[in-house]
């Protein structure tokens, strides 16, 4: 099969969809790959790198997604690659199409299959190409929020740790999944007093058995986070719905009554967000200031620390990458359960139930006959 790796045009977005060594690997199975120039530049993987590996080097977008019949990308084709997909050309990539109504039309008319990572499960029900930048997601929620809790940035001066005689700052997480773990972790880590609300009681068990009496654990009753965003200095969305737009657990009121400077980082943001006062932003301009609380919506965080992010990506994507390009989509998905339910849009059919039910399409059952 013949692969092709565009560089990501999305603003500040320096990831890359495959490593030299994830091309190495496809390589040596006897597939071809063809990477776009300056694919990983900036963390320093080089054009020569690739060509090591087997890869060839062209120098456009258009070039590659007309060649290509497997596309591998990270985050969601920017318009002006929408254009360039192809009836039965498959994509593989982040799409997060339930708060994306534009983008699930133009892949719906394409004709293309897009297989999303963000629900490809595993065998226990986990989500593993969304779990390594999970982590780094719910990782940097920390330091940023620290960070814009700095008066300078428009926070309230209040720093994480404390100092001696000093309280440190209050942490609020919402959700304990692999986001909120994470930020949970780091944020025990600073020094911060953190509380962390979950729907369910078994994460939370966990995380009292790592932590104890060092976080507060809460039942995400709507009384419960109203009472801990109140009395917070950070708050981090940390919830998902695989597939669907995320639940809005924090109402424009209850924002409106924060703690003047408090900062909000919402890692939900790829699927909707769960404050009502979210909106996207980028890493040109990742904060807006909305009822006197700094709000971070960053829809591609693992941007900011992409040669970490790109080698953890890799590592989790490439089993599947190999098995579409080894049997092909229809035989791969037919053999992986998990990997079919990768599949978001199908030659014109939305065969996600969670996307067509938000977004008002009918669903179809996926046909992996050939037509």
């Amino acid at each position: 099969m013949l692969i092709g790796v565009p560089k990501e045009t999305k603003a500040h977005e320096y990831r890359a969809g495959l490593t030299p060594a994830g091309t190495h690997e496809l390589v040596a199975r006897g597939h071809a790959v063809v990477v776009q120039a300056g694919l990983g530049a900036a963390i320093g993987l080089t054009d020569e790198q690739y060509l090591a590996a087997g890869a060839r080097v062209v120098p456009s977008a258009a070039e590659l997604f007309a060649q290509a019949e497997l596309v591998v990308k990270v985050k969601e084709p920017q318009p002006e690659e929408r254009s360039m997909l192809r009836p039965g050309q498959v994509l593989f990539a982040y799409l997060h199409l339930a708060a994306d109504p534009r983008q699930t039309q133009a892949l719906v008319e394409s004709g293309c299959i897009a297989i999303a990572y963000e629900t490809v499960t595993g065998p226990d029900g986990t989500l593993p190409l969304l779990a390594p930048m999970s982590e780094v997601a719910g990782r940097m929620s920390v330091q940023v929020g620290a960070a814009h809790l700095e008066l300078p940035r428009g926070g309230r001066g209040v720093l994480l740790g404390g100092v001696p005689g000093v309280e440190p700052a209050r942490v609020v997480v919402l959700g304990a999944g692999v986001v909120g773990s994470n930020a949970v972790q780091m944020a025990v880590g600073a020094g911060a007093r953190v509380t962390v609300l979950n729907r369910g009681v078994d994460r939370l068990r966990r995380l009292d058995a790592l932590y104890g009496n060092r976080i507060v654990t809460r039942a995400a009753g709507s009384d419960a986070v109203e009472e801990a965003v109140l009395a917070a200095d950070l708050v981090i969305g940390a919830v998902l719905l695989p597939g669907a737009a995320a639940p809005t657990l924090v109402s424009r009121d209850t924002v409106s009554r924060m703690k003047p400077g408090a900062v909000v980082v919402d890692v939900a943001i790829d699927q909707g967000g769960c404050f009502e006062t979210s909106r996207p932003t980028s890493h040109l301009a990742p904060t807006y200031v909305e009822h006197g609380v700094v709000h971070y919506c960053v829809t591609n965080m693992p941007g900011a620390v992409a040669r970490t992010s790109t080698f953890a990506l890799t590592q989790a994507t490439l089993p599947f990458v190999l098995a579409l390009a080894d049997q092909g989509w229809r035989q791969a998905v037919t053999r992986d359960p998990n990997l079919r339910r990768g599949v978001n849009i199908c030659r014109g059919e939305v065969t996600c139930e969670a996307v067509a039910a938000v977004l008002g399409y009918p669903w179809h059952d996926l046909d992996v006959d050939d037509r």
